[in-house]
């Protein structure tokens, strides 16, 4: 089950799309089950008192950029903040994340982010775009560098998601497109589009779901548009599809849980430096599980830190030695068509 045949070059760069944003994270200390009643949907008035409030750095492209230096893998941005993302810029460069493909627009505030979780982690969320708004002005051949290996395009505006999905097809790049809570914004014909030729797609269980009802698409149909799928179960695990064959079921690795928001940005990150080592899809999958366990274990999605050693020992921990990669393997994974 390797990623052997996938064209990455082993001293490039993870070129992330996505958004950058600040959450502003809450608790509700009960459920929001208990405070919804069913007979007055058609008119929610409704408050919730909550607990604790923090204000954290965050947005997908962030998230994952983040985690991936964790990993000591090198990535750069290509997305839109506004005129208050100093201190962020100055913590992902202390970080190592490469940030000369972002764009401030000074007239703009960064996109901002409102969480409330409540104790059955359920999550509402309302999001202001912010300077996101103008991610589609940006070029991701013109801002991806001279040594791209791989893109994910991950949650942005719906038409900047679109063009750097366009643009990696005609660069030649691989690209996961992970479309996340944008299926919600997006039609099915620009979900399609946006997915055609794309050597992965990475959602969870409900939003995939949600991408085959919108596209049209069933289990087996979705491989016209991409060559893999990676689902994500919560805690759960994953599982991996591919055309022809047998999912691969990926186990979680075991995580107190403390703060849900960012595990998949986690796992993303996870899966794609095994991705950048040559490991098997199995492998790859674990190394998000782990990533994802220490999100998890943390309030706020950049709150997390671990070396790459105590990485690989809990990764030990879950699932055994973490393998060397094989020079040889006939799975292969597809590529950009």
């Amino acid at each position: 089950m390797s990623s052997s045949t996938l064209p990455v070059r082993p001293d490039g760069q993870v070129i992330v799309t996505g958004s950058l944003a600040f959450d502003q994270i809450m608790v509700f200390p009960g459920s929001f089950k208990d405070h919804i009643l069913p007979d007055k949907l058609h008119i929610i008035n409704i408050s919730f008192l909550v607990s604790e409030m923090r204000k954290q750095r965050g947005g997908c492209a962030g998230n994952i950029a983040y985690t991936l230096a964790l990993l000591g893998h090198d990535s750069r941005i290509v997305a839109a903040a506004g005129n208050d993302f100093e201190s962020y810029a100055e913590w992902l460069l202390e970080h190592g994340v490469d940030l000369d493909g972002v764009e401030t627009f000074t007239d703009e505030t960064t996109a901002s982010c409102h969480i409330t979780t409540d104790q059955d982690d359920n999550q509402i969320t309302g999001f202001f775009v912010g300077a996101m708004a103008r991610a589609g002005e940006l070029s991701l051949k013109q801002r991806m560098g001279d040594r791209p290996a791989l893109c994910i395009v991950a949650p942005d505006d719906p038409g900047a998601m679109m063009r750097h999905c366009q643009e990696a097809r005609e660069a030649g790049l691989p690209f996961l497109f992970d479309p996340s809570f944008q299926v919600t914004a997006m039609d099915g014909e620009s979900l399609a589009k946006a997915a055609q030729g794309a050597a992965m797609l990475a959602v969870n269980d409900y939003e995939y779901a949600v991408f085959l009802q919108k596209t049209g698409k069933d289990d087996d149909t979705l491989f016209e548009l991409v060559d893999m799928a990676i689902v994500t179960l919560g805690g759960e695990g994953s599982k991996i599809r591919r055309k022809g064959r047998e999912d691969i079921n990926i186990p979680p690795a075991k995580a107190e849980l403390i703060d849900p928001t960012g595990a998949g940005d986690a796992f993303r990150s996870g899966f794609v430096a095994g991705l950048m080592r040559g490991q098997n899809l199995d492998v790859c999958g674990r190394m998000g599980s782990v990533t994802s366990a220490y999100a998890v274990e943390c309030n706020g999605t950049q709150s997390h830190h671990y070396t790459e050693q105590e990485f690989e020992q809990r990764y030990a921990d879950n699932f055994g030695p973490l393998p060397i990669p094989a020079a040889e393997s006939t799975d292969k994974v597809p590529t950009v068509g």
